[in-house]
């Protein structure tokens, strides 16, 4: 009796806060207002890229569109618009956005003053709008942001003062200042991890009252030790009202508390959940994934039959399945989830994904784990992986393909040089880019990804990958970094020209383990179009066709330093850069070729592809989503 009243309070609770929380979005005109916000912002800025192209002022929610992510009750709670060379201003609409918890605008070109409407937004957790050319003062209305934990606003070009209103924020971990041109005295920051460099007319005269952000102040420091006034009667009645605040949210928080572990008890028998706060305390990555119940995937796929299935991996199964919203989805179904390392596979990729969101890389819906299954839940993608497109009718075109390429090479940019930490992908390959209704390149299958923290330069791990696209470097010493991804994009990149996987265009001119050599003898004899897929049958530009080859044959150099980043790549596809780069390698070639002991391309990576049983089996060590 007493589990059914703690099930039922539990249920009251929640379906009073989704009704409170979806009719406070809508006018008594029945507008939405998170959907007039949005508009707003996207009126002031300006989209080189068409990132925002599909935000829409007549849709009846926002959750569908380009960088929104909202939450499971369909209130958008992220906006992240990085590194999409964005300008203009932000329009102020953004402080209507109530229920956001991430804002993340960095390295734009986006200019003007920060409206002080941020300081509406309570529930914000992270706001990154760093890299980029904000001006004018930071706006004290920021310090209103009682949940704020990662702040930065470095590299822009803020001035005035460092608002004292800052020093109130008592739930900041980390707070980036530097680079900028403010002046005068600084605060107490009770972050953990400040920086305030890079402002030279910050305590330049050395009379300023207060100048305590020059150095990083430890949490547990006496604040009352100076020769500051007391605090006032006022800030003494605020931190009374923020106690009580907070007392009372903690009794709400422990009554709901009590309701969910009765509910879970109640649930246990019947399913267990893999709990990712418990196991990781990632409150902050994972907590807009769903957790979906089995029977809910077992009905969406009809019980995982086989008329279903999209496709086979080295780790599972990918089936095809419809949500009771009518949602099309694709869920993987993991291989053995009890066998060891299937665990750690799953919590990888449930990871891995939610920490990167781009437009080119694959989004997770959710999961599900139970004490036999292991399961993710991703979008599903009706023109499936680039591998199956080359291979089907109508025939992939030039532009579609040059499209792909780029796609697939911004998304590999993020996770290597935008998202933090730095995630490198393992296992490149035509299989595991998959494309959208509008041949879109979606980057997928995180499962053999690893973190590359800031201060290593490699990760070294078993070697995962597949035959052919596997780097030289990492599969002789197991170590990989950012080039392991390069070559592998390298040969991706000749895939789409060919149409043909690695293993068998190699096979198809007779080459056995010299693939890269025979690539590039061609190059050199001007006879490119002997790589060409037939099914093009000469329509492609030929300019086009010997630049693409290029950037391939740079991204698949032996030695790793050599080797150009994805930054480099996605400039060179985009028509920047590249005859530099080629000049270079080829002086750098030329140089080498003086070397008598100097192993020949043949010889280097004769050991990938010149074993026959490769050949025929193409050894797959992983597989598509």
């Amino acid at each position: 009796m007493e589990v059914s009243r703690g099930e039922g309070f539990l249920c009251f609770v929640t379906l009073f806060m989704f009704l409170c929380s979806t009719n406070a979005l809508l006018s008594p005109k029945g507008i939405n207002f998170e959907v007039q916000a949005l508009m707003s912002i996207k009126a002031s800025l300006m989209d080189p890229h068409g990132i925002l192209e599909n935000w829409d002022g007549d849709a009846v929610d926002p959750c569908s569109w380009n960088m929104v992510t909202c939450s499971t009750e369909n209130l958008v709670v992220s906006l992240g618009i990085p590194s999409q060379n964005l300008s203009g201003t932000l329009s102020p609409s953004i402080g209507n956005l109530t229920y956001l918890q991430t804002i993340v605008l960095q390295n734009n070109n986006i200019t003007g003053p920060i409206t002080s409407e941020l300081g509406k937004l309570s529930m914000l957790q992270t706001l990154d709008l760093s890299d980029n050319f904000f001006n004018g003062a930071i706006p004290p209305s920021l310090g209103h942001l009682r949940k704020l934990q990662y702040l930065r606003l470095n590299n822009n070009s803020f001035s005035g003062e460092c608002p004292e209103s800052l020093a109130n924020m008592a739930q900041l971990t980390f707070l980036d200042l530097s680079f900028n041109n403010l002046s005068g005295s600084v605060p107490r920051i009770l972050a953990k991890s400040f920086s305030i460099v890079g402002n030279p007319l910050v305590c330049a005269t050395a009379k300023e009252t207060n100048c305590h952000g020059m150095k990083l102040m430890p949490m547990s420091m006496n604040l009352n030790n100076t020769n500051d006034a007391l605090p006032s009667r006022k800030t003494k009645a605020r931190k009374r009202v923020i106690a009580f605040g907070l007392s009372l949210g903690c009794l709400c928080l422990l009554v709901l508390g009590f309701g969910f572990v009765l509910w879970r008890r109640h649930k246990h028998n019947q399913q267990a959940f893999f709990d990712v706060k418990d196991r990781h305390h990632e409150e902050v990555y994972l907590g807009n994934l769903k957790r979906f119940q089995l029977r809910e995937l077992q009905i969406a796929t009809h019980n995982f039959s086989n008329k279903n299935i999209l496709g086979k991996g080295g780790f599972g199964i990918v089936y095809k399945g419809v949500l009771s919203d009518g949602t099309l989805v694709a869920v993987k179904r993991l291989k053995d989830g009890n066998a060891k390392g299937g665990e750690i596979q799953f919590q990888t990729e449930v990871e891995m994904i939610s920490l990167a969101v781009h437009r080119n890389l694959l989004k997770l819906y959710g999961f599900c784990m139970t004490s036999s299954e292991r399961l993710l839940v991703y979008p599903y993608m009706s023109n499936g992986s680039v591998a199956s497109r080359l291979k089907a009718k109508p025939v992939l075109d030039w532009g579609t393909r040059k499209q792909i390429a780029l796609g697939a090479a911004r998304g590999l940019l993020y996770l290597h040089e935008q998202c933090d930490p730095k995630i490198i992908h393992r296992d490149v390959k035509a299989a595991n880019i998959l494309l959208d209704d509008y041949c879109e390149a979606v980057v997928g299958d995180f499962g053999l990804a690893k973190l590359l923290d800031h201060k290593d330069s490699h990760v070294t791990t078993a070697v995962r990958g597949t035959v052919g696209h596997i780097a030289p470097e990492y599969l002789s010493t197991g170590q990989s970094s950012e080039k392991t991804d390069v070559f592998g994009f390298g040969i991706l990149l000749l895939e789409l020209i060919t149409g043909l996987r690695a293993l068998e265009f190699g096979k198809a001119a007779n080459q056995k383990g010299a693939m890269l050599d025979w690539v590039k003898k061609i190059h050199q004899e001007k006879k490119l179009d002997l790589l060409v897929d037939k099914d093009l049958k000469n329509n492609y530009d030929k300019i086009e066709l010997e630049e693409i080859v290029q950037v391939a044959l740079l991204c698949t150099q032996y030695l790793p330093s050599h080797r150009p980043k994805m930054s480099e790549v996605v400039r060179m596809l985009e028509g920047d850069g590249l005859a530099e780069k080629w000049e270079a390698s080829q002086r750098a070639d030329n140089t080498s070729k003086c070397k008598p002991h100097e192993l020949s391309l043949s010889d280097r990576f004769s050991d990938l592809t010149n074993d026959s049983s490769l050949l025929i089996q193409a050894m797959e060590l992983s597989g598509p989503r």
